[in-house]
């Protein structure tokens, strides 16, 4: 078994499976793929509650509204107008190239698709990812802080390794396995988390000290 297969046994043994990406269907996974950016999944929760209370959760809804009235409603995310102006970028871009349809742009060959993502103002390589691999189902592996930080303190990437690289390591080492990919991703966070905090981490307790 490779070095990332056998990590990806010990915390699958450790923390179970994360059941993650939170969401009843790809367009509320895509919108909090866009609201999660610097902030943790509780308020994003509560900003899609919002929306979900007052029945807006839909493409159309969220790209009728103006953006001052989608920021009021996503305001617990945090940075709400640069998110708000972010969502309304992402969704005129769908409405422009899919005609408004996630079923038509998933439908794309997902390296094409992915090219054209990254150049919405705003969704950067870690939010493009994310929505191909959690809303549309790709395999594509998600690079996070958490990856690089753990992977370079068991010097199983270097220091200085930036996001494609470190995503071209797990995607040639790895199986190419959506549901693979998806819990790795999670497992890695739930790691970053309690773990291998970004100071003062818990490496006497956690999973991977043997590794």
């Amino acid at each position: 078994m490779n070095k990332l297969l056998e990590i990806y046994e010990i915390l699958l043994e450790h923390f179970g499976p994360q059941g993650w990406w939170p969401g009843e269907t790809p367009f509320e996974i895509m919108v909090g793929a866009v609201l999660t950016q610097n902030t943790n999944w509780t308020n994003v929760s509560k900003a899609i509650d919002n929306l979900k209370k007052e029945n807006l959760l839909s493409f159309s809804k969220l790209h009728d509204l103006p953006v001052e009235a989608l920021a009021e409603k996503i305001k617990p995310a945090g940075y709400f107008n640069l998110k708000a102006a972010r969502l309304k970028n992402l969704l005129n871009f769908i409405a422009q190239e899919y005609n408004g349809s996630l079923a038509e742009m998933f439908a794309m060959d997902w390296h094409t698709l992915r090219e054209a993502i990254v150049t919405v103002k705003g969704i950067g390589p870690e939010t493009a990812d994310s929505i191909l691999l959690y809303a549309g189902g790709k395999p594509v592996f998600v690079v996070d802080t958490y990856t690089h930080r753990i992977f370079a303190r068991h010097n199983i990437i270097a220091e200085e390794e930036g996001y494609h690289e470190i995503q071209e390591y797990f995607v040639l080492s790895l199986p190419e396995d959506v549901a693979l990919f998806n819990e790795y991703h999670a497992l890695i966070v739930r790691t970053g988390k309690e773990f291998c905090k970004k100071s003062k981490p818990l490496c006497s307790q956690c999973p991977l000290e043997k590794v």
